[in-house]
């Protein structure tokens, strides 16, 4: 075999290159992969702890079996984090449940700061739809290290609720006691106020959102049994099976907190009825909610409907001289008190 020193020149800087590109620091091949099972490996891992948590605040007994089948994750590698988890003080297992330490629980509500800042952000800065905030800061909240999630919080102007009603844990830990009972079981004749719908389970989560029941919004029960919670809601009527009216947790209201029983929305003004502005629910954000101010729907201004669509919707409302279209699940979201002739 004879020698030829140009090709092994060209198959040195084959070799060179190829190597280059494997293992190029940050930015290599190897560098990549590697990054994507730390990636992985912390992903796994938030997640065990935020399931630890959640469940641990309703004293469930978490064995190794009930989080394979909660998380979709391999079996292996849910062992094999649990092991690593328990080296780095942040679980301990006592007889077959396990538990979190005090620095998992730190951790853990680290985590649950990010996801409830990222749902925050995701309804007031975006224009995606409920039902897609949840899985979206689920992934994103794995992204963040804490100063990051402090940036986060503070664009948002550090708040204090996520916007299904959620406390948002402190940068320190420490996160405002949720009050209230389910709606399942507010009396009938009683009036409370909506504090919190839970995205979880989302088959109920959707049902809810079907109904259109927006958070803080004041409820009076017109009817309760095993069958269904019959309840009025702004000029309107919602009819819930018990199971669903359990993901709706309430505030009970007093005679002396009770201001709004004649707050309607807007989507219920029938034409030739005139009507006043009462405000803008808290069911709307962001962009949208600056675009209706801006609009002119600011308390005390009158509406009217000025022009009907044949379809249904949109339809066309009259304030301060001027014709505005508005879809119904946006006139829902403005609040109104119906004046004495318009009733």
């Amino acid at each position: 075999m004879n020698y030829n020193p140009i090709t092994a020149l060209v198959l040195f800087f084959g070799i060179s290159l190829l190597l280059f590109f494997v293992f190029r620091p940050k930015k290599g091949v190897f560098f990549f992969f590697k990054n994507l099972y730390r990636q992985k490996d912390k992903t796994i891992i938030e997640d065990i702890l935020k399931f630890l948590y959640h469940n641990q605040e309703s004293n469930n007994s978490i064995t190794t079996n009930a989080l394979t089948n909660a998380l979709h994750f391999s079996n292996t590698l849910i062992i094999e984090s649990l092991n690593k988890m328990i080296d780095r003080d942040l679980i301990f297992l006592e007889k077959d449940s396990y538990k979190l330490t005090p620095k998992g629980s730190e951790y853990a509500l680290q985590i649950i700061r990010a996801h409830r800042l990222w749902e925050k952000y995701l309804s007031e800065k975006t224009g995606l739809k409920k039902t897609e905030w949840h899985e979206r800061a689920e992934q994103k909240e794995h992204e963040l290290n804490t100063s990051e999630i402090n940036k986060l919080s503070s664009l948002l102007g550090n708040p204090i609720y996520d916007p299904h009603g959620d406390p948002i844990p402190t940068s320190k830990g420490k996160i405002a006691l949720k009050k209230g009972i389910p709606l399942s079981s507010l009396k009938e004749n009683t009036m409370g106020r909506i504090i919190h719908i839970e995205d979880e389970p989302k088959i109920i989560y959707k049902q809810i959102l079907a109904e259109n029941i927006h958070l803080y919004s004041t409820i009076k029960v017109i009817e309760n049994n095993t069958t269904r919670i019959v309840f009025h809601a702004e000029g309107e009527q919602f009819i819930l099976a018990p199971i669903v009216a359990g993901n709706i947790t309430v505030s009970v209201l007093h005679k002396e907190e009770i201001h709004e029983e004649n707050i309607a929305r807007l989507s219920s003004l029938q034409l030739h009825k005139k009507a006043i502005i009462v405000g803008l629910s808290k069911e709307c954000r962001g962009e949208n909610r600056r675009r209706l101010l801006d609009l002119g729907f600011v308390k005390g201004a009158k509406i009217e409907i000025d022009l009907l669509n044949p379809l249904g919707d949109p339809k066309a409302y009259l304030i301060k001289g001027t014709a505005i279209a508005l879809r119904k699940d946006q006139a829902a979201k403005i609040l109104i008190k119906k004046c004495d002739d318009g009733k």
